[in-house]
This record gives C-alpha cells, sequence and structure tokens, in this order.
C-alpha cells in the first residue's frame, strides 16, 4: 500500500470516528446554551459557513448568518427558516468598517449582544497547483484583517457567562509555521511569530506589510513565504497568530466575562473556494468548528485544531 493509499485510509477512519461521535448527544450538564445563545457567523451564505450556521442552529440556538451579498444571504437563511431552525440574516461584509459598525448596532439593539463569534468569511484565488499573488492584497484584507476588524468590534458586545464567550477563527494547515512542505524559510519571521512573549499586533502586521511590499516589488519569490497558496498561507499564518495574541490578552479577564480564542483547519472540502475539489464534504468541514465552539468545560483557548484533534502552529 502506497503513502496516498495509506493516508486515504487513515483519514477514512478518521471520518468514522468523527461520524460515531456526532451521534453521541450532549448530556443536560454538558449543554450551557440555549434558544437564547446567539452564534455569529461571517460568510453563512454558502459551504461551510452555511454548514456551521445549520449546525448551531440544530443544536437549538439562535443563529445570525451573515453575508456580503444581501440576495444570496437571504436566501441562504431562509433555506433554513423553511426548516424550522431559528437563523437570522444580516447584510456584512468585513472589508467595510461601516458594514461591520451597522451590524454591531444592529446586533446590539435586537439581540443584546453575541456569545459565539465564527470567522469564516474568507478568499483564495489559487486553484490545485496554481499560486499567483495577483490578488494577495485582497486575500489578507479580508482572511486577516477582515477577522481582526470582527473581533474588535464584537468584544464588546460579548455576553458575560459562566461558560465564557467563544471566538472560533477558521484556519488552515497552510498556515502553519513549521509545516513539512509549506513552512516559513525566513527565520526572523517564524521566530517573531513563534514567540508568544514578544508577539504583539504591531509584529504580525508589519510581517504582512512586509509581504506584501514584496509582492508589490517583484521580490516575495525569496522573501523564505510558504511556497503553496502564498497569499492564502500568509493570511492564515496570521490569523492563527492573531489567534494566540488574543487568547493570551483574554485570559486575564475576570470569571463569567472570559473569551476563549481557537482556530481550526477544516481540511480541503468541496466548496466553491476550492473549486469543488475537496475530499470532504462541507458537513465534515464544519464539524469541528461547531464542537470546538460547544465544549461544555471550555478551558481551552488559543490553540489551534483539525478533525476534533489539537494540532501545533
Amino acid at each position: 500500500m502506497g503513502k496516498k493509499e495509506r493516508a486515504k485510509e487513515r483519514r477514512e477512519k478518521r471520518m468514522q470516528e468523527i461520524s460515531l461521535l456526532r451521534t453521541i448527544p450532549y448530556s443536560d450538564h454538558q449543554r450551557w446554551w440555549s434558544t437564547e445563545t446567539i452564534a455569529v457567523v461571517t460568510g453563512g451564505n454558502r459551504g461551510i459557513g452555511f454548514e456551521i450556521s445549520r449546525q448551531f442552529a440544530m443544536h437549538g440556538m439562535t443563529v445570525i448568518l451573515t453575508s456580503r451579498d444581501v440576495c444570496v444571504g437571504l436566501e441562504a437563511a431562509k433555506v433554513l427558516q423553511e426548516g424550522g431552525l431559528n437563523v437570522a440574516f444580516h447584510q456584512l461584509d468585513v472589508l467595510d468598517a461601516l458594514s461591520i459598525k451597522q451590524f454591531a448596532d444592529w446586533l446590539l439593539q435586537n439581540y443584546g449582544g453575541l456569545d459565539i463569534l465564527i470567522n469564516n468569511a474568507g478568499v483564495n484565488f489559487n486553484l490545485g497547483s496554481s499560486n499567483s499573488v495577483e490578488f494577495a492584497q485582497m486575500v489578507i484584507a479580508t482572511n486577516y484583517y477582515g477577522t481582526k476588524n470582527m473581533i474588535q468590534a464584537m468584544i464588546p458586545l460579548m455576553k458575560p457567562s459562566s461558560a465564557g464567550a467563544r471566538i472560533v477563527n477558521v484556519s488552515s494547515r497552510l498556515g502553519k509555521l513549521n509545516g513539512r512542505r509549506n513552512r516559513v524559510e525566513n527565520v526572523e519571521f517564524r521566530e517573531l511569530l513563534s514567540n508568544l512573549d514578544t508577539l504583539t499586533e504591531e509584529v504580525i502586521d508589519r510581517i504582512v506589510s512586509t509581504f506584501l511590499q514584496q509582492v508589490e516589488d517583484g521580490s516575495w519569490e525569496t522573501g523564505g513565504w510558504p511556497q503553496l497558496s502564498t497569499d492564502y498561507s500568509v493570511s492564515k499564518l496570521a490569523v492563527n497568530a492573531y489567534t494566540r495574541l488574543m487568547a493570551k490578552k483574554f485570559t486575564e479577564r475576570p470569571e463569567g466575562h472570559k473569551i476563549y480564542v481557537n482556530c481550526y483547519c477544516p481540511g480541503w472540502v468541496k466548496t466553491a473556494m476550492t473549486g469543488f475539489a475537496g475530499n470532504i464534504s462541507a458537513e465534515e468541514g464544519a464539524d469541528t468548528g461547531v464542537w470546538l465552539a460547544l465544549l461544555p468545560d471550555q478551558a481551552v483557548t488559543g490553540k489551534c485544531f483539525a478533525e476534533r484533534r489539537e494540532i501545533s502552529f
């Protein structure tokens, strides 16, 4: 049996394990949420975001599905509503500061805040083995700055609770610092991003800005950046670092006001972003994100997961 066949066999076995876990319901003492629990999902109109919204609603909470496009967002919410699920829609463009503010104002006025934030909205212009950085500015702005701006806007609205509020950032193994196939070769950047004691928002922004400057002047190929889906990988590298930074910051909050921040890799999912060339379904891709957000005893923060298991940054 070759490497590909063994990897496929391991993956299928793990998917069977996850399917079994899905059949085990949360017991009453584990179920910390209710219909009053508000979960916000960015980019919820299709793919993983839509499936996360559906699974949250199936668990009985109130879901706010957001989308940049009003028509497709309303249609997505309608599909779930017709299935008897408690889902509302609001327009949200994570690239637009005014749109974020209008959403925050509406959310506060109508729901008093939120308990769970899923930062799923993202873009990737590379398919298969292609590696163009033509749209690097858009990729970084959406995947990293969009995530960061949403977190900053939602922090004041996160409801106090004994269970703690939860933020889950949809990320990727492609953003790993020391990935075997896609590592950051620039030693200085790798050290800066791996040292949580000295990591700051300014450090992350400076590294991202350096990448974009090198894209602009054409020197990015010798900059020590990841070699696969480079702009997407850099954006997720920044998301992972920001996840760890925010998790550390929020640990200082008193009990009852905790915010737990984690990220996860959904895998190579059959969605529009992968040209439907992935090897797992949107339902499977959403599973770990939902599981992570609903952990009964959420002492876990600043971690990255895949297939319900912790993975390294």
